[in-house]
């Protein structure tokens, strides 16, 4: 069980939650937050003065006043209004993570809502009622309005308690709308009280959760990015000489020398390494720690923005002791849009300096002696095309990410008859590293299935060879799952396997 009190939510505990359905419990420190919060609340409806968001209007309208007997009306149009999302829902996961991560915002004590508010998240997380959400439609300030307000429909209600108003959930793998949703998992939906609706939905809350498990999975990727430079390079005769432990410390650049500290690992033992008189390799060989290096250490940066930001009170107005509310700009998506376009730059570089590999394994005049495109025997080219085809399948992809990793922080549109006129689009930010890092992750399959068969046919030509420790082992998963075949065959379902072993984090 993963005890929550808004302060100590780790990225492992938000995958955890989000994909392995361990079970959430509000901890007693959370407890105390939320109430005492409730509490500063209480204190500053008793005075009567206007404060944002607890007796105004939102966005353009702040300076109209709302009478406290029309607070919960007030806190359910505005999640009505603002469930107007489009697009193929994002995955469950997401949807998930995004429910922890505001349950978490909630309990860390400045919002104002009742316990029941947040312990309603948790259960529904605990009991497996997962709101439907449109994945596009937010400019990730103030906040993920949007996706936000389609997730607070499904446990939210009126008096009238409408079910066309409940929006939609999926429950047992069955799509249904939130009201029975709600009642079939036998969970209570709540009516909203004062500021309930703007705690809800104020904050980049799924840029962040969606944040949360690309960086956890770029994380994972970064590590079989450096499997399969340490297994190209085994199949390309490599100059160990730019793998030195010297050479990078001289530059002290972090991420690099542990990129070229684990290729050393993966190699160690090998015959192949630095077996012909070859004094340097292409970049893709000889560069691959500063690049992928760099990758690395942005990867760790990102991760810190993330972590941070999981744990971050985003709504606005905040309150603190004793019943005094601030109204500031914590819901804008600047820090995590920004980072996840820095983590989709480098997820991008990762898979670019892959499709090179691939590109050199296959071409017979940059392969050092391999059978042109990988095809079984050089008789065989033309009448086989061998791996001609998945390098193309690599291109594209590459291609692909330049478009996508284009930042997109940097793109504002005002909204809000322009009260909110610098947005930071940090949404689309997350969706785009999310697509950069699934299509690197493919582009890296490619790479390993193209290593693994051309390290096939160098042990043929050298059968007395040997791979280094590491590279043996997962030369041997491979082969495992994906056996050679000499012809040419259907190789796409057999990359998805080695794409799956990726996914499944069965390779490293």
């Amino acid at each position: 069980m993963i005890d929550i009190d808004g302060h100590h939510l780790s990225l492992e505990q938000v995958v955890r939650v989000a994909r392995d359905n361990e079970t959430v419990a509000i901890s007693s420190a959370g407890k105390e937050n939320i109430e005492r919060s409730r509490k500063n609340l209480e204190v500053i409806l008793a005075t009567g003065r206007p404060v944002y968001g607890i007796n105004t209007g939102f966005g353009i309208f702040a300076d109209r006043r709302i009478p406290q007997e029309d607070s919960a009306r007030l806190s359910r149009n505005l999640i009505l209004s603002h469930a107007v999302g489009t697009g193929e829902p994002l995955a469950e996961d997401v949807v998930r993570a995004a429910m922890l991560v505001r349950a978490n915002t909630l309990t860390k004590g400045h919002s104002g809502v009742r316990f029941e508010v947040v312990n309603t998240l948790v259960e529904m997380l605990n009991r497996g009622v997962t709101p439907v959400v449109p994945s596009q439609g937010s400019l990730g300030s103030s906040g993920d309005l949007g996706p936000l307000s389609h997730l607070a429909l499904v446990f939210t209600a009126d008096e009238k308690d409408l079910e066309e108003e409940s929006g939609w959930a999926v429950y047992n793998g069955k799509r249904m709308t939130g009201k029975q949703a709600m009642q079939a998992a036998g969970i209570s939906r709540i009516i909203l009280g004062p500021k309930e609706g703007l705690a809800l939905n104020n904050g980049a809350t799924f840029s962040a959760a969606l944040g949360a498990l690309t960086v956890w999975d770029a994380d994972h990727l970064a590590q079989v990015a450096e499997a399969a430079l340490a297994l190209s390079l085994e199949a390309m005769l490599g100059c160990p000489s730019a793998f030195d432990a010297r050479l990078h410390a001289a530059r002290g650049q972090r991420g690099q020398m542990e990129v070229a500290e684990h290729v050393r690992a993966f190699t160690a033992g090998s015959t192949l390494i630095g077996s012909t008189t070859r004094v340097q390799d292409a970049y893709s060989l000889r560069c691959a720690p500063q690049v992928q290096g760099a990758c690395r250490d942005t990867l760790e940066f990102v991760r810190g923005v993330i972590e941070t930001e999981i744990n971050a009170a985003t709504d606005n107005p905040l309150l603190f002791d004793p019943g005094t509310a601030l109204s500031g700009g914590n819901f804008h998506g600047e820090p995590v849009g920004m980072v996840l376009d820095f983590l989709a730059i480098a997820l991008a570089e990762l898979a670019a300096i892959s499709e090179r590999r691939v590109f050199r394994m296959t071409d017979v005049n940059l392969n050092n002696g391999l059978p042109p495109m990988l095809v079984d025997h050089a008789e065989a080219a033309g009448l086989n095309s061998g791996l001609m085809m998945p390098q193309y399948t690599a291109a594209s992809l590459v291609l692909e990410n330049q478009t996508l990793a284009h930042p997109d922080s940097v793109h504002s549109l005002p909204t809000s008859g322009e009260q909110e006129d610098h947005n930071a689009n940090a949404m689309t930010a997350a969706r785009h590293a999310r697509q950069v890092l699934d299509n690197a992750r493919h582009v890296l399959a490619i790479e390993l299935y193209t290593a693994a068969r051309a390290v096939d046919l160098r042990l043929r030509s050298a059968p007395g060879a040997k791979l280094g420790a590491g590279t043996a082992e997962i030369f041997r998963r491979i082969r495992e799952r994906v056996p050679y075949q000499a012809g040419d065959a259907w190789w796409g379902p057999e990359i998805e396997q080695v794409r799956a072993m990726i996914c499944e984090r069965k390779l490293v």
